[in-house]
């Protein structure tokens, strides 16, 4: 590390960051049932960032693939992204408590194409097909058509009568795209715009965000759709981004080389607290002398002005006490 210290004197977490609110339910009710001495799991991992799944595992909250790892009467917690119809029925035959923690964004989703079924559309999914939340939408009407990308449109059908609906986290300008495409598809077209607010506000807050500064730093994981989408958009904005899935992978300084205010963004996975980390480790790594001997001081005020406390996080502290 260089003594005569870097470029970078300013730091700035993008507004209306941290979890989204279905995460950070869905978290809070393992907290929740954990706390009040229940043997607690999450259906798969409740969120795709490995310090959370960690802390949770530190709480005693286990991690299961199947209600068969789930004993009698347990908890299990279903995560934001929703499960088939079947498997809850499952989880109740079996006595075991379920703790919903679908987002309720998602359970609208459900409720819309149930009714899509009922009247008779052919429905055209926009969404990743092994999406945990894709999966349990098709739980709900098995005959739907599930399209990605670009290339795999052309082999949306041509019927009468169609009904176009997005998985949540699905970019916007895909899904208005893929509607313009499917106009020439069908005499009938319903479209039901289901993707999430939060997923639109933090992008236009990102954009925001990539406007008033010389470099983006986007946090979340490598798969995750909508963190990719955020690292996109920053280029579009016409900034530089770079994407990393932790404070860990920040070890080179000179790719802040040149910059003087570097932005912060995250994921909807992705904690406030790790945003806060990745501002101070910045600083200390590229920052001016006088940044780096302020670095903590610099990213607390960073993280006081990008959310309301209700945006940030969980709501919950992150040890409680476990009953014995």
């Amino acid at each position: 590390m260089s003594t005569t210290g870097g470029t970078v004197a300013e730091i700035r977490i993008a507004k209306r960051t941290g979890f989204c609110y279905g995460v950070r339910e869905a978290i809070d009710k393992a907290k929740e049932a954990r706390a009040a001495g229940k043997s607690t799991h999450t259906l798969g991992q409740v969120v795709h960032n490995e310090g959370v799944i960690r802390d949770l595992q530190d709480l005693g909250i286990e991690t299961v693939d199947t209600l068969d790892d789930v004993d009698h009467g347990a908890a299990v917690v279903i995560r934001a992204h929703g499960v088939r119809p079947e498997v809850m029925e499952r989880a109740n035959a079996r006595g075991l408590e379920v703790i919903d923690g679908t987002c309720t964004w998602v359970i609208q989703e459900q409720k819309e194409i149930v009714k899509l079924v009922e009247e008779g559309y052919t429905i055209v999914l926009l969404g990743t097909p092994k999406h945990p939340e894709v999966i349990g939408l098709l739980g709900f009407a098995p005959n739907a058509i599930v399209v990605d990308e670009e290339e795999d449109w052309d082999q949306i059908p041509r019927k009468k009568k169609m009904a176009l609906i997005s998985q949540s986290t699905q970019p916007p300008w895909k899904f208005e795209k893929l509607a313009a495409f499917m106009v020439s598809r069908s005499h009938e077209l319903k479209i039901v715009n289901t993707v999430c607010p939060v997923t639109i506000r933090r992008q236009e807050d990102t954009i925001e965000a990539a406007r008033e500064v010389d470099l983006m730093v986007v946090v979340g994981g490598r798969s995750s759709a909508n963190t990719k989408e955020l690292t996109r958009l920053c280029g579009i904005a016409g900034t530089k981004a770079i994407q990393i899935e932790s404070v860990k992978d920040l070890v080179d300084p000179a790719v802040f080389d040149g910059a003087t205010v570097v932005g912060v963004t995250g994921g909807t996975s992705t904690p406030i607290e790790d945003l806060h980390a990745v501002a101070k480790r910045i600083l200390e790594i590229a920052g001016t002398s006088d940044a780096r001997s302020r670095a903590a001081e610099l990213a607390d005020a960073a993280f006081a002005m990008a959310a309301t406390p209700a945006g940030r996080t969980t709501s919950l502290p992150t040890t409680l006490p476990v009953a014995s």
